[in-house]
């Protein structure tokens, strides 16, 4: 952390920051409101997994340093200065949205410090919430660009023509940046208890109710890019004030309302009205940010047509609109999604931050209903179409993640392989912002029910109702389907521990058949308890284990794992007559640096599979060997192409 020690000490030089006392009139949320389930907090889940805190840590040890890096070059910081008029200059920066860069590192470090507490960080972080509030105008007003100079926009595609606030909202981001601010400003609360970025979000949160709404004072508008509607609630979780769920719902009510505002069309889900809309349609990011508000509806105001709409949205994207990886967003034109069951490989755009945006959606999903299909895409997506986006150093990024790459074609923007950095920056803060998090999805709690949702080697602390124990996983996982939980209650007591069996465990590809196994595994998970075998029956994806605990109590389950192929609906075109290849929750690839010809490696009834850890490639994996006749193919997981120069890559493999 040194040279993050240097920046921070550097940029809190810059201003005076204020704001740090503690909280008094605002507490911290101890859960999401209107969900019946709710997750074990990353605060109480302590990552000791071989898998997953290597990604976590080289987030918190390189990646968000190496961010702020790009962000000073890039003039992130100077345009608050430049707004605040600290520092003479114009805009710096090609996106309207630049701000949002700043609040999305500062959630993921804040996250960071959750679950790391790192008192220099914390300093830093200070100082970029000092530099901030000094681009903030006095009514809270903050989006640099137009306080800089709103007759000139950063981008091409945002129309002007009187220089005012909230013109062209369709793409002027206002509402976008607000949203994330609202999301860090929250996450900043929990993790340290400082009013000083609260404050800031809600000065603009209040002025967002002031200036829109129904009424002659009032402008009727919607945002063109969401996620202020999920923003609002955060800060409605926090403070109790009902204007910011209000208005968030609103937001929400009047898209597709053309009797009363322009609509932005398609792309930007404001054809209909969101209760009317049952395919999911546009620019992939935007949508499920807004199917993740409308959920938060749903569960709040107990909405049934909120409620009705997001199942017919989910079953539309899983049945007919999705990649075999949980990526979402087949086309670069609009970065959007297709016609159903157009999903192109080599030009597949599977945007990162929409696969992240999928994640949030269907862990609301899941904490609204319990039901066990949204984990098992929430876990298919994260495996494969998230970390994807990110190189194995850390410091390299997918904006794209495509299905298939010919070595030749820039679907990067401008790139065959990952990229150090973007002038749209949003995919590598996003994964900052969201890696961090994955500890809180790992648990739920229902009453007397404890989830256990993810597998991975954690110690956790939990309480239910009362009930205060201490929870331990133990796993080899995604290579290994054993799983050792020890469950140890201060006392003995009844309650419930459901775990989840992986739809890939229950010979499901994913939800909505889009996709199948080829054959049938007969194989069947297990399960013990304290060494003795139980007659354990699978209900409804679950493991449901009702009984008296007492301290050391041991489950061992086996999810037995073999390498399975899978193929995808007649109605997909471009994968006929082609299998990918799975081994447990991973897709895999094979992709040139392995193999000499990509396009001459074929599948038959007479190719055999094996599964090859290889402890000293790619961070340590396990490889696939197919062979037929003399023929030899190596595959790796998807997560880890493009890590060793370019080359092709198919995840659709032919079968003869």
């Amino acid at each position: 952390m040194k040279k993050l020690k240097k920046t921070g000490l550097l940029l809190f030089s810059l201003v005076a920051t204020a704001g740090f006392a503690q909280s008094k009139d605002v507490k911290v949320p101890e859960k999401a409101i209107g969900y019946p389930i709710q997750a074990v907090p990353i605060a109480d889940v302590k990552v000791t997994d071989n898998f997953w805190l290597p990604i976590i840590k080289r987030v918190q040890e390189k990646t968000i340093e190496y961010a702020i890096q790009k962000c000073t070059e890039e003039g992130r910081f100077d345009n608050f200065l430049v707004a605040g008029g600290v520092k003479k200059g114009e805009t710096r920066g090609q996106m309207p949205f630049d701000d949002s860069d700043v609040y999305k590192i500062i959630e993921g470090a804040s996250n960071s410090l959750i679950s790391s507490p790192d008192p220099k960080l914390e300093v830093l972080l200070d100082s970029l919430i000092g530099i901030i509030k000094i681009g903030q105008e006095k009514d809270g007003y903050l989006t640099t660009w137009r306080t800089i100079n709103p007759a000139k926009p950063p981008a091409k595609w945002v129309k002007v023509e009187k220089g005012v606030r909230w013109e062209y909202m369709n793409m002027s981001h206002e509402e976008y940046n607000a949203g994330h601010m609202y999301e860090a400003a929250a996450v900043h609360f929990k993790a340290t208890g400082k009013r000083n970025f609260l404050d800031i979000a809600l000065k603009n949160a209040d002025l967002f109710v002031k200036t829109f709404g129904e009424g002659n004072d009032k402008i009727l508008a919607v945002p063109g890019h969401q996620i202020i509607e999920t923003g609002l609630i955060k800060l409605y979780e926090i403070t109790g004030k009902e204007d910011y769920l209000k208005l968030a719902k609103f937001f929400l009510d009047h898209r597709g309302d053309p009797a009363k505002k322009e609509n932005y069309g398609e792309y930007s889900q404001d054809h209909k009205h969101v209760t009317d809309q049952d395919e999911v349609v546009g620019h992939a990011v935007r949508a499920v940010y807004m199917y993740a508000g409308m959920t938060d509806i749903a569960a709040i105001y107990k909405d049934k047509s909120y409620r009705e709409a997001v199942d017919k949205l989910w079953d539309n994207m899983v049945e007919k609109k999705i990649y075999v990886t949980g990526g979402i967003g087949a086309k670069h034109e609009g970065e959007a999604f297709g016609a159903n069951y157009e999903l192109p490989n080599l030009s597949a755009y599977n945007e990162t931050c929409a696969a992240i945006g999928s994640v949030y959606w269907n862990n609301r999903l899941f904490n609204l209903t319990g039901n066990v299909k949204y984990n098992d895409l929430l876990e298919r997506t994260m495996y494969n179409a998230v970390i994807s986006g990110m190189s194995l150093k850390g410091t390299e990024f997918f904006y794209p993640n495509p299905m298939e790459s010919d070595g030749v074609y820039k679907f990067n923007m401008g790139a065959c392989t990952r990229s150090a950095w973007f002038d749209c920056s949003c995919c590598p803060t996003n994964l900052i912002r969201f890696i961090p998090a994955i500890p809180g999805l790992i648990y739920a709690q229902e009453n007397q029910t404890l989830f256990v949702n993810l597998y991975m080697s954690n110690t956790a602390n939990v309480n239910l109702n009362g009930t205060a124990m201490k929870v331990a996983q133990e796993t080899n996982y995604p290579w290994d389907g054993k799983v050792k939980l020890t469950v140890s209650p201060q006392k003995a007591g009844t309650f419930t521990v459901k775990m989840r069996v992986p739809g890939w465990a229950r010979n499901e590809v994913m939800p909505g058949g889009l996709y199948n196994y080829v054959t049938k595994s007969s194989a069947v998970p297990t399960l013990s308890i304290n060494g003795k075998m139980q007659d354990a029956k699978i209900a409804d994806g679950y493991f449901i284990l009702n009984r008296k605990w007492k301290k050391g109590d041991v489950v061992e389950v086996n999810f037995p794992m073999e390498i399975r192929e899978v193929v995808a609906s007649e109605k997909i075109a471009e994968d006929q007559n082609k299998v990918s290849l799975e081994y447990g929750p991973l897709v895999y690839t094979v992709e040139e640096a392995d193999n000499a010809n990509v396009d001459a490696i074929a599948v038959s009834s007479k190719t055999s599979l094996t599964t090859k850890a290889q402890p000293n490639l790619l961070n340590g994996i396990y490889t696939i060997e197919g062979t037929t006749g003399t023929a030899k193919f190596t595959a790796i997981p998807y997560y880890t192409w493009s890590n060793r120069g370019i080359g092709k890559m198919k995840v659709w493999i032919p079968k003869k």
